[in-house]
């Protein structure tokens, strides 16, 4: 199990967190999200998913990660 924490731009309330929270849970390896206002950290298998699928998939949902 790898873990990723990801700052995010964008993110101002509890709607923003559930639009993330919604996104990287439905990916297939995460075994576990905590989403905040701004950040996320991410448990995910390595062997199904890389952190730039989780960056993906936090950028689909309308945010943008900080690199």
């Amino acid at each position: 199990m790898a873990q990723a924490k990801i700052s995010i731009d964008g993110m101002s309330c509890m709607h923003c967190v559930g639009r993330v929270k919604q996104a990287v849970d439905a990916l297939e390896g995460v075994t576990e999200a905590d989403i905040q206002i701004g950040s996320a950290t991410v448990t995910y298998d390595e062997a199904k998913l890389s952190q730039a699928d989780i960056e993906a998939a936090i950028e689909k949902s309308g945010y943008k990660p900080k690199k």
